[in-house]
This record gives structure tokens, C-alpha cells and sequence, in this order.
């Protein structure tokens, strides 16, 4: 059918949002940093969302569109209203000091007496989805990136090894060569100690994935 209908030009949409925000029926979304009209029939054709937009984008239209479904509308907005109903899930951290960066640590800090050790490359906190439970939980944990950081790990651990009993350590690494680092450096810090301390090698790859 023929009738008026909002249009908006992308040249002069700043991606504010605002007008996403007025507009009651959903009909005005932000995709790729633009305002569009994502639906012609939640489009009721009364303008709430053109006295907001600060760049004058937006404007009406006279063409063929879906007439507007007030059924339609109401049932998004029910189903929306549905979602922000639902309870949002908490996960708790499994952080148990601070500093966590390996060369930040004091070799003689009391939490480290007596602990469970995860030394973790940082870029295994992002690509295991799960990380905070499975490796954090009841460990101490320290990060680096042997790359980035420009000290030696390896000094760094053998003191915290010497000066404090260690139950095991388990090493998070990436599968990228330059994570071999890290777990080189546990190694050498381990033998350098003197001490027998069991330690895990985990690595992950680029997909998340334990390999």
C-alpha cells in the first residue's frame, strides 16, 4: 500500500541512537553504526523519532510499504519485555589475591605459601571461555605474556619456588609458539628451585579449545 513512512539518510546519521530510542514500536535499529529501518510494518508513520535526531536525518516518505501491524508490535514488544524479565545470571570471580602479573608479585606475598599455582599465559583467559572456573577456582593465579613482558620469568618464579611451598602448579599456554615461553620458563624455574613440584601442562588453541 501507498502511505507515509519515515526514511533515513545514512550520510547524515551520526549513530547516536536516539531515534532507535524513540521509537516505542522497534521499527529503528543501529546496524553497522547507522540508524535503519529494520521493519516497514512496526512503522506507525507518527514521527516520535524525528525531533530527536540531532543531524535532521530523518524525514517522511510517501511509497509502498507494509501497513502498519499493531498486532505484530505488540507481540515484540511483549517478547522483549519477557527477556528483561528474566533474572540475569551472576558469576562470581575465582580471583583469590592481588596483583595477579607475574613481574608485579613479591616473591615472599603470604598467599602464595602453601597454594595450588596456575601461571597462565594472559591470552588463555580470553580464548577458554570457562577459565575462571576450571583453572582459577582454589589457585592462586599469576598472568604474563613472555612476549610483551620484557623481564625474565624464570628469576622471578624460582624465588616465589624458594621461598614459599608450592602444592603444584599448572601452566596455561596458548598453542602459538610464542607461548612456549612461559611454559620454558616454569621449567627452568622449577629445576633452578631445587624442589619436586608436580606440574600441568594445558594448552589451548585459537578456537578455545583444549587441545
Amino acid at each position: 500500500m501507498l502511505r507515509k513512512i519515515i526514511k533515513i539518510d545514512t550520510e547524515k546519521c551520526n549513530g547516536c541512537g536516539l531515534c532507535a530510542k524513540a521509537c516505542h514500536e522497534s521499527a529503528i535499529a543501529m546496524v553497522n553504526g547507522k540508524a535503519k529501518l529494520i521493519r516497514d510494518d512496526y512503522c506507525d508513520g507518527l514521527g516520535d523519532c524525528l525531533p530527536v535526531c540531532p543531524t535532521d536525518a530523518i524525514t517522511f516518505e510517501e511509497r509502498e510499504a507494509l501497513a502498519y501491524d499493531e498486532i505484530a508490535v505488540k507481540e515484540n514488544m511483549s517478547k522483549k519485555a519477557q527477556l528483561k524479565a528474566q533474572p540475569e545470571i551472576t558469576i562470581e570471580s575465582e580471583l583469590r589475591q592481588w596483583p595477579v602479573q607475574i613481574k608485579l608479585v613479591h616473591p615472599t606475598a603470604n598467599f602464595f605459601n602453601n597454594c595450588d599455582l596456575l601461571i597462565a599465559a594472559d591470552c588463555t583467559a580470553y580464548a577458554y571461555a570457562n577459565f575462571h572456573n576450571q583453572f582459577m577456582k582454589d589457585k592462586v593465579t599469576l598472568i604474563g605474556c613472555p612476549k610483551l613482558d620484557m623481564v625474565n620469568y624464570a628469576e622471578k618464579l624460582t624465588e616465589i619456588f624458594k621461598h614459599n611451598h608450592i602444592n603444584s602448579v599448572t601452566v596455561t599456554r596458548m598453542i602459538v609458539p610464542c607461548c612456549g615461553g612461559i611454559e620454558f620458563a616454569v621449567k627452568q624455574a622449577i629445576e633452578a628451585s631445587g624442589k619436586n613440584i608436580a606440574c600441568e601442562i594445558v594448552t589451548i588453541d585459537t578456537n578455545g579449545g583444549i587441545i
